[in-house]
């Protein structure tokens, strides 16, 4: 337990630090670590994440750091989200949860990779400026909101590092209101998504106080950090490791144990409909969000140019 314990001070520090990150080491370190079966994992990392990123606020919100109205509106709309994704994951096969978290992972390390090259200099000033922009496109916080907190929900990753660039890339907040923002609304969609899970999936009361306990100290330290460090120095180590990890999961994942669960699976008369209609569902989602976001970029970008003239 020792080991738990110290990994799970760096995943608190992560949170306080990135306002994210939390999710994608706290599931590993338990399934490979300690050999925890995978959905007890992703509830465990539920309480521990949500825990921990409320700590980690007080620092942010203290330095007012945080957009209460965008935090409120995206994290309200991912608890929604996070609760259906909750619901799905528990009904889904261990394997491909693992696999899917795996993918999510490395997607999310490449995009931290290519943000902290491509944006240097952007999230580096600690300097006061608005953090709440004066209009707030709200159909694209309410979809992104829903988006992200199905994917946090269903395999307990995608939360932080997913919310800081929506944050920051659509609503238009500065980097270190979206890292504060995005701790309230990881808390958020962690209680949705422990709700979900909960009531197919019995939780560890030991273990998830001993990671509690670290990853809370390590939240603490990591948000009092974040004043003094620049986010982007620690993202760029920081992606290369959720990238190692994601190979790491995806390795360990995608087996021939996972072909042929994912094939008994769908013998089961009842779970290939059930798919079906989750694709669709999933296509349909993504028509209507392009459809929000080309309608809500043209009306946004006309209102900040009004405001401007």
């Amino acid at each position: 337990m020792i080991l738990a314990l110290a990994l799970s001070i760096v995943i608190g520090l992560m949170l306080g630090l990135l306002g994210g990150g939390g999710s994608i080491l706290t599931v590993p370190m338990l399934v490979y670590a300690l050999h925890i079966e995978p959905k007890t994992a992703i509830l465990t990392s539920f309480v521990v994440v949500g825990i921990s990123s409320l700590m980690a606020l007080i620092p942010h919100a203290r330095r007012g750091a945080v957009c209460w109205k965008c935090g409120g509106f995206f994290g309200l709309s991912g608890m929604v989200g996070a609760f259906g994704g909750g619901r799905l994951g528990a009904h889904l096969p261990s394997d491909l949860l693992m696999s899917l978290f795996g993918l999510v992972s490395l997607l999310t390390g490449l995009m931290m990779l290519r943000g902290s090259l491509s944006q240097p200099t952007q999230a580096s000033t600690i300097e006061p400026v608005r953090v709440c922009p004066l209009r707030v496109p709200y159909l694209r916080v309410l979809f992104d909101g829903f988006f992200v907190g199905a994917l946090t929900g269903m395999v307990g990753v995608g939360g932080g590092f997913l919310i800081v660039p929506a944050l920051a890339l659509l609503v238009g907040l500065p980097m270190h209101g979206a890292v504060g923002t995005s701790l309230l609304v990881i808390a958020m969609n962690a209680l949705a998504g422990l709700s979900g899970y909960s009531q197919h999936v019995s939780l560890d009361l030991n273990l998830t106080g001993i990671v509690a306990a670290g990853a809370i100290s390590g939240s603490a330290i990591g948000g009092l950090l974040s004043a003094y460090i620049k986010p982007e120095w620690l993202r760029r180590g920081f992606g290369v490791m959720v990238v190692l990890v994601a190979g790491y999961v995806l390795s360990q994942a995608v087996t021939m144990q996972l072909l042929n669960t994912t094939k008994q699976w769908l013998l089961n008369p009842q779970n290939p409909g059930w798919a079906i209609a989750g694709l669709v569902l999933l296509w349909v989602l993504l028509r209507i969000g392009s459809w929000i976001h080309k309608t809500d970029a043209v009306t946004f970008n006309a209102a900040k140019t009004n405001d401007k003239s």
